[in-house]
Order: C-alpha cells, then structure tokens, then sequence
C-alpha cells in the first residue's frame, strides 16, 4: 500500500501536474492539502478519469483537505476536526480506506506570532493530540497524513536564522508535534532517514528552491499496527521543479500488506 500525502496549493491551478503524478506513481492513498477550492468546485470528474475516487471538505480561500483512494470508494468518517464546534475553518477530513483509518490534515500556520493565530494553531495541535489518541486506542490501523506546519527540529529546515520568528519553528509548536508523536507514532520519513536533511517544502520566494533552501512540513505517522508494516518511505521532489509547481512535494510511504 503506498499511502502519500500532498499540499497541492489549489487543486484546480495544478491540476495537470496532479494528474499527471497520480497516472505515472500510482499511489494507492493520497492526502491533498490546500485545495483553495469551494466544496462544489473539487474536480472529482478529473479524478474518477484516471481511477481515483475521492471524498473531501472544500473552501474557497486557503484551505481544504481531500483523500483520494485509487480503484475503491473512501468511507467517510468525519469532515471536521473534534472539539470545537465554533471552528469552520476546512482542515481535516477523515476515511476508512482499504482496511485503515486515514485522517488527512492541514494544520494552521499560526503566523504571525505572538497572537491570536499562534493560538489557534497551538489549540488546534491539542485537540488533534486529543482525537489521535481516541484513535489509537481502538486498536484499529491508523494514519494521521498531512501538513503540520511545524518543522520538528533544527535537521527538518535548512541552515538559516531568517526563520527563527516564524510560528513553523517556535519551541511551542515543536513541543506540540512532540507531545503529539509521543511514543505511540511513527514519523515514517525520520524513521527510515534518521539524521538526513530531507525537506517537502520549498517557499516560492527568495530562491529557496534552486538553493535547496527547504523544511519538512508534510508528514505521516503512522501507529503501532501500520509501523509494524512499514517498508519505505520518501519525497517525490522532482514536482516542486514543475511548471507550475506547488511549493510543497509529494511524501509518501509504503506499507507492507497484511
């Protein structure tokens, strides 16, 4: 089972270069990010044309979230994260596909901080610790799939200060990844390169992508009974130099059958 998660930065603007990966990788789970599309607007006809069925949370501005599953037809679970009913913002949707439990997330970015958006970020990074710890306990496969916009640690963004007053690095976002991760999540990608700089996002401005100027924001953990099954995992940075390009690549992980 290849399982990817990608922020594609407006489904319908890079929609060829999605096609076009989904056609040529063939993952069999993918989780998108930043649709910047309406609910209405998600190109589901474009999807189902190269096997991919789909369920999804749109909005017209910077979110929205969808998982699409190759050949099968996604169960919805939930279309919003839990614990706070006043929170209309599109960021995550949740599936049972092929025999696991697929939340696909995109977390705030919480700049600028100090303030009221650093805050929701925080708030927004407890209730889904809260949320993936139900999960985990029912014992049941499950993968949290997504964009955290939190860098981890000092290995996950390139050797800069220019960054140091963003919310992505703050220690109190690392320490809600950390507590987050805790001891029952794998981070599929640092497990299987511990030490490596491997980046998933390279911001459009300042020539960061030709300088391999990058951070890792996208990632996927992955609980006890799926890490168990975990063989390889990686970055398909090759569509960040597209025509085109979101300014975030392709992570994806393959897992063993059962």
């Amino acid at each position: 089972m290849l399982l990817a998660t990608f922020n594609i930065n407006n489904v319908n603007h890079r929609l060829d270069n999605l096609l076009a990966w989904l056609r040529g990788r063939k993952p069999d789970v993918v989780c998108l990010q930043e649709l910047k599309a309406a609910t209405s607007a998600f190109p589901a006809s474009a999807l189902e044309s190269v096997g991919y069925r789909a369920v999804w949370v749109g909005q017209k501005t910077w979110n929205g979230v969808a998982i699409l599953s190759r050949g099968v037809e996604p169960v919805l679970i939930r279309s919003a994260l839990p614990g706070d009913s006043a929170d209309t913002q599109a960021r995550y949707v949740e599936a049972a596909v092929r025999g696991v439990v697929v939340a696909c997330l995109y977390a705030p970015n919480g700049n600028p901080q100090p303030g009221p958006k650093f805050d929701y970020k925080l708030a927004w990074l407890d209730r889904l610790h809260r949320h993936a710890t139900g999960l985990r306990r029912t014992g049941a496969p499950v993968a949290l799939v997504g964009d955290f916009n939190v860098a981890p640690t000092d290995i996950d963004i390139y050797p800069t200060r220019s960054w140091d007053d963003d919310a992505l690095v703050q220690p109190e976002s690392r320490a809600a990844f950390r507590r987050l991760v805790g001891r029952s999540w794998t981070d599929a990608l640092r497990a299987l390169h511990p030490g490596e700089r491997v980046y998933t996002f390279w911001d459009y401005k300042r020539n960061r992508w030709p300088r391999d100027a990058g951070l890792r924001l996208d990632h996927i953990l992955l609980n006890a009974p799926l890490a168990e099954r975990l063989e390889q995992a990686g970055v398909d940075r090759e569509l960040r130099g597209l025509d085109g390009a979101s300014d975030h690549a392709p992570v994806w992980a393959r897992l063993r059958q059962t």
